[in-house]
């Protein structure tokens, strides 16, 4: 099924042709070539009316794939000194209303993502005895807070290496003519990030493709700066070497919780594995697309990618990898509806597995997997149902099957001043918590505990649960 777009073919009699246009301002924007040629390939499939939506009865689930618990054991300095370590760091995390980089947010005990990801990466240099660098991929607004707050850990910084590179600025389109939308009001709202994939071309683009290469290091994990227990796994890497594989995704087993995640599934046409989003569903396939049990397969967005074949394929491909274009319609000014209706091209990151002949997916624990998305996350995260070790690696207290479920009112915890607001004192205790859900106005003093399953609410009037209070259920 093909997602149409009511656009004009052919652009009035003077206006400008929609990919010179865009070639045009990301030139004058200081865009790299790269990601130029990226963009203009995917609108060049949107123009031509080739599918972006990728129908249920093209697929079948993925078959069973191994697991990490599997792989053997192996000599962590020999499998990672040739590994680099690249973090996502373009994101404010707004939905949340955080007006700083999210990394820079405290994760617990007074760190910050940042802080526990540096750490992390300090801890397994000194007991392996590896270079292991740390390489942020940052946007325009992340770039300069983060790059203040990584000078606070000078011994991060690896000889030759620059310590980030700047993800790209694409065009929102004008959804009837596909030109790029002109918003004077706020020019700055012409502008999108186009989506994780775009770290392949970022990455050539920026030159830090090549600087990784001629500093030695063949492999990288990807990750987002969100996810602690997305640490590097020396099981992982030499599985890569020893395999040859070119890519490899981690993923988890489908919950009830991830039905609206990306997951993986193998196309009837050719049996490649292929990553499918919400937004590159058909609405008709929209129940399928939740039907967890069936496509089992999870993305984490972690993934593991040998560097040479990264420059291999972009060589071969001239141009780039053709990454399935996902069209997002929105506004030009998002709090505006009645602003310019235009298109969002992105692309995801998992999606490169359809362009890597080999690639692999590997079935992780779900320890591996703990994004923070909203101030739900964040609770559990602070809470006592985590803890730290020695190595500021964020683990279950008690086992990730033991993790209970959190639900906060959006209107009153959504937004991150009025979460902490609610909770002065701290998380309260969630280690024997199995459901914990609060509607309405109900703040908490210190020494809070919550045992078994708790729903509370606040019926009008807002509510405070005094300190040391014991809520069970």
């Amino acid at each position: 099924m093909t997602d149409q777009i009511a656009t004009d073919s052919h652009p009035a009699p003077g206006a400008t042709d929609p990919v010179k246009a865009a070639t045009t301002r990301m030139r004058a924007a200081g865009q790299s070539e790269t990601a130029i040629s990226a963009f203009v390939s995917a609108l060049e499939r949107v123009q031509a009316g080739i599918a972006t939506l990728i129908p249920s009865s093209t697929l079948e689930p993925a078959p069973d794939v191994p697991r990490l618990e599997d792989l053997p054991e192996v000599d962590p300095r020999t499998a990672l000194e040739r590994v680099a370590v690249i973090r996502l760091n373009g994101g404010l995390a707004t939905s949340m209303g955080l007006t700083q980089p999210k990394s820079l947010l405290e994760a617990r005990e007074g760190h910050t993502f940042l802080d526990l990801i540096v750490g992390q990466i300090l801890a397994l240099r000194a007991r392996c005895d590896v270079p292991l660098p740390l390489v942020l991929m940052d946007s325009d607004v992340t770039r300069e807070p983060t790059l203040a707050a990584l000078a606070a850990h000078p011994q991060i910084a690896t000889a030759h290496l620059a310590p980030d590179f700047l993800q790209s600025l694409v065009p929102k389109l004008d959804e009837r003519t596909l030109l790029p939308a002109r918003w004077p009001a706020a020019p700055e709202l012409e502008w999108c990030p186009p989506g994780h994939g775009d770290v392949y071309a970022s990455l050539i683009g920026s030159g830090m493709l090549d600087s990784l290469l001629d500093n030695g290091f063949r492999y990288a994990m990807i990750a987002n700066s969100d996810n602690l227990g997305a640490v590097v796994d020396p099981r992982i890497a030499a599985h890569l070497a020893r395999e040859e594989i070119p890519f490899l995704m981690e993923v988890v087993r489908g919950t009830a919780a991830d039905r609206k995640g990306g997951h993986i599934a193998r196309r009837r046409s050719d049996g490649h594995l292929i990553l499918r989003e919400t937004a590159q569903t058909p609405p008709e396939d929209l129940d399928s697309f939740t039907e967890y049990r069936r496509w089992r397969y999870y993305n984490t967005n972690s993934l593991w990618l040998d560097l040479e074949a990264l420059a291999a394929g972009y060589a071969k491909a001239d141009g780039g990898l053709e990454l399935p274009v996902i069209v997002n319609r929105k506004t030009v000014d998002p709090r505006d509806p009645g602003s310019t209706p235009v298109l969002q091209l992105e692309s995801a990151m998992g999606a490169a597995i359809g362009s890597f002949e080999g690639a692999r997916v590997l079935e992780v624990p779900r320890t591996r997997f703990a994004p923070v998305k909203t101030t739900d996350d964040l609770l559990l995260l602070r809470s006592d149902a985590y803890r730290l070790t020695d190595e500021l690696m964020v683990e279950p207290a008690s086992g990730p099957a033991n993790l209970p479920f959190i639900e906060l009112d959006k209107r009153h915890f959504g937004m991150i001043d009025a979460f902490e607001r609610r909770f002065p004192a701290g998380p309260p205790s969630l280690k024997d918590a199995e459901r914990f859900v609060v509607s309405g106005d109900v703040s908490f003093g210190s020494g809070v505990v919550i045992a078994g399953h708790v729903v509370l609410a606040a019926d009008g009037e807002p509510r405070h649960i005094a300190d040391n209070t014991l809520l069970s259920g």
